[in-house]
């Protein structure tokens, strides 16, 4: 069984930037999606952004141009740059694994963007 650990989660000002990832244990099939959703309060989970095992991306609207999305397959973990930040891009943010055999989440990290 896989588990993802993020890290790298604050407070920050907006406009600046912040880096956060994800450690994979555990195996991992090869053919894969990794990415990021995030969950602000009163909100439904939506997707940030996906990266699949092919190395097709994936970005929410409100995000492209100013998130990037990165994996070290050395170190099993992906990553999220996160620059130009919002108030609007507070929330916690989960690592999401999609294998043949199922999903698997992160517990969360959270980022806050103060205006």
């Amino acid at each position: 069984q896989v588990q993802l650990v993020e890290s790298g989660g604050g407070l920050v000002q907006a406009g600046e930037s912040l880096r956060i990832s994800c450690a994979m244990y555990g195996t991992i099939f090869s053919y894969n999606v990794m990415g990021w959703y995030r969950q602000a309060p009163g909100k439904q989970r939506e997707l940030v952004a996906t990266l699949t095992s092919g190395g097709n991306e994936n970005f929410a609207d409100s995000v492209k141009g100013r998130f990037t999305i990165s994996k070290d397959n050395a170190k099993k973990s992906i990553h999220l740059q996160m620059n130009s930040l919002k108030p609007e891009d507070t929330a916690a943010y989960y690592c999401y694994l999609w294998e043949p055999r199922g999903d698997t989440w992160g517990q969360g990290t959270q980022v806050t963007v103060s205006s």
